[in-house]
């Protein structure tokens, strides 16, 4: 697979979620997505009306994290964080699935917040929900399992991981999930893209969309290998 810069940004959600990311690297974060044509930029949730600022208009998205990075919120907190995101300007959300209420069997609980967001993220044009699943710390079977919880409830997209507890994106994870869910319902690879050739395979496998803070790198690696044809 040979990828041009422009159609590797164009699947790429520019990541900015380090705990001590200051207002002016999510400016230059959401200016180099724009410069770059990346799908979203997703950042903290504290610094989405400055995303907003820069991105409106533009077919780059402003993305930010619900529940995250551990997911066992309430219901409640999680739809109020999404309101608040929402209102600011986000129209893409990645929300960590409650992992100890679908640890304990509670799956309907789980269907219940995942569907209950997902409402609330549709009545926005544009707007899409992720949601994370944390496959390093599931089962093959359990992956299969809240992937298929997660389309069911309106997710638009599941998540191989935040990237925050061990365990980046795998090529058999996004195979597996992808064979799990609808046609519809996208994957969306993340954490510890680093390589073009990790890029590549995790596209061929299945994902759609790649998270990562490794873009600039990404996205040079691409332009090495078209120049190199």
């Amino acid at each position: 697979m040979v990828l041009t810069p422009q159609e590797l940004a164009a699947v790429i959600d520019h990541t900015l979620l380090r705990p001590t990311a200051t207002a002016q690297e999510t400016e230059h974060a959401c200016q180099q997505g724009l410069q770059w044509g990346c799908a979203s930029v997703c950042v903290l949730p504290c610094y989405v009306g400055l995303a907003y600022s820069i991105l409106r208009g533009s077919a780059t998205a402003v993305c930010t994290v619900v529940g995250f990075p551990l997911g066992s919120l309430h219901r409640r907190t999680k739809l109020v964080e999404a309101e608040e995101a929402l209102a600011q300007g986000a129209r893409e959300l990645d929300m960590v699935m409650n992992l100890a209420a679908f640890c304990s069997g509670d799956l309907r609980a789980v269907e219940q917040e995942i569907s209950a967001v997902a409402a609330m993220v549709h009545r926005h044009a544009g707007g899409k929900l992720k949601v994370i699943l944390e496959c390093s710390l599931l089962s093959p079977e359990q992956q299969e399992l809240a992937a298929r919880l997660a389309a069911h409830a309106g997710a638009d997209f599941v998540k191989t991981s935040t990237g925050f507890l061990g365990g980046g994106a795998t090529v058999e994870q996004v195979a597996r999930l992808r064979r799990a869910i609808p046609e519809h319902v996208a994957v969306k690879a993340s954490g510890g893209i680093r390589t073009l050739e990790q890029a590549l395979e995790l596209l061929a496998a299945g994902a759609a969309r790649l998270g990562t803070s490794a873009t600039a790198s990404l996205l040079e690696q691409a332009q090495q290998r078209v120049t190199n044809l």
